[in-house]
């Protein structure tokens, strides 16, 4: 009944992206400072806990289950995974098990909220940041994955997002900008990495989960597949060689930790058009994503914004700013399925992608500074002083990193 090739490669695609919320621990704990490591790692790993708990209860069905609310959210109909059997196919692709889409789709929901949690490194509560977790999820997550991907508001009015420049990186990104609003700075802005070999494992991570990401967003075998699992490479080889060659020539030096923020910007810029554009387009998304998300990061250190390890930079810039290159690069000859893009004299579809990546960026930051300051009524949201000077892995969590004889 089922296709055993397709159903294989969504499988590894699925394992793909969930190696992807353990390489952001690691690319997130290395640039951290070394007293505040495990804090930060922990968050990414229990969202593969709380997230896979919530997609069971609820979290798969209100994003791809029927319409409710105009279209904003899905229903419960398939909550705890009512009506789905070992034969019930994925109604978007009848060679594969709807079961296997499932867990490729809660990949994405676990590390999407991880992604917020390095803009406010070592300056929030672990029970603050459970709340946090939770509510973020089932308020801003599921309903743009439902809108875009389940048939919902914005699908229905045309918009594309191939693998999560709008439900992922946009709406963690600029969430990311709202948090730092609400915690303030940190005591100490002047904490180097920790560990640069961590950040190139962690960003190594990454960039081979990503063709996961993006390639198995195809859910299917078949060129768009290939073209997707190029463009990824291709936009994000340009991306960190140009954030290379820019930080060189302003400050004389070539830096290891801004070729691997390069590379990974690129691969949120591309994902949101990686099976719809072409590989020349590809490379132009990959050297717009270097140069814009290097002045995005150039700018949010002039304003004094303390997002740590450059979130709304890197994710919520470069999400954007692939939804709209989409616009702009999108072509049918690559892809029936897709659009044609303002280059082909797709003129409506680029301004609905603009549209729906600023409205969706709104809304996350709105949405993420009032849920923050209600959580803050039951939980604290921002540590002590007492606590950050500390650190957050001993003070929160009672543990180290490294034993101190080694440091």
């Amino acid at each position: 009944m089922f296709d055993t090739g397709t159903t294989g490669f969504m499988l590894l695609a699925t394992s793909l992206v969930m190696l992807m919320t353990p390489g952001l621990a690691f690319f997130y704990g290395g640039l951290a400072g070394k007293r505040n490591i495990l804090g930060i790692m922990i968050q990414s790993f229990v969202s593969m806990g709380i997230t896979t708990i919530m997609w069971f209860i609820c979290g798969y069905s209100l994003c791809f289950s029927g319409d409710s609310l105009g279209g904003l959210i899905g229903n419960l109909d398939k909550a705890f995974m009512h009506g789905v059997d070992l034969n019930s196919p994925f109604p978007g692709n009848h060679k594969l098990p709807e079961f296997v889409f499932m867990a490729y789709q809660m990949m994405f929901a676990i590390i999407t909220p991880a992604l917020i949690t390095g803009a406010f490194v070592n300056r929030v509560t672990f029970k603050a940041y459970l709340f946090f977790l939770i509510l973020w999820q089932l308020l801003v997550y599921y309903p743009f994955a439902h809108m875009v991907w389940g048939g919902g508001l914005l699908a229905q009015h045309g918009v594309l997002d191939f693998a999560g420049g709008i439900v992922v990186h946009a709406t963690a990104g600029f969430a990311a900008l709202a948090s730092v609003f609400y915690v303030g700075r940190r005591r100490d802005r002047e904490s180097p990495p920790n560990s640069v070999p961590l950040i190139a494992i962690g960003t190594g991570l990454l960039w081979f989960g990503w063709y996961g990401f993006n390639a198995g967003s195809e859910l299917d075998v078949n060129a768009i597949t290939g073209l997707a699992f190029l463009n990824t490479d291709v936009a994000a080889s340009f991306a960190a060689i140009v954030w290379l060659v820019i930080e060189w020539s302003v400050q004389r030096r070539p830096k290891f930790v801004g070729l691997l923020t390069g590379a990974v910007a690129g691969l949120a810029t591309i994902t949101p058009a990686a099976g719809f554009v072409s590989l020349p387009s590809a490379a132009l998304i990959g050297i717009a994503a270097g140069v814009v998300c290097y002045l995005a990061v150039h700018l949010k250190n002039k304003l004094g914004w303390d997002d740590a390890l450059d979130v709304w930079g890197v994710h919520g810039i470069g999400g954007a700013l692939g939804v709209i290159l989409l616009g702009v690069f999108a072509s049918k000859a690559m892809n029936a399925g897709g659009a044609d893009g303002l280059l082909k004299g797709g003129s409506h579809f680029f301004l609905i992608q603009c549209a729906a990546v600023i409205g969706a960026s709104l809304y996350a930051f709105l949405f993420t500074y009032v849920m923050l300051a209600l959580i803050n009524v039951f939980a604290r949201v921002k540590v002590s002083e007492e606590e950050e000077d500390l650190g957050l892995d001993a003070s929160l969590h009672g543990e180290q990193a490294y034993d101190a004889g080694t440091l």
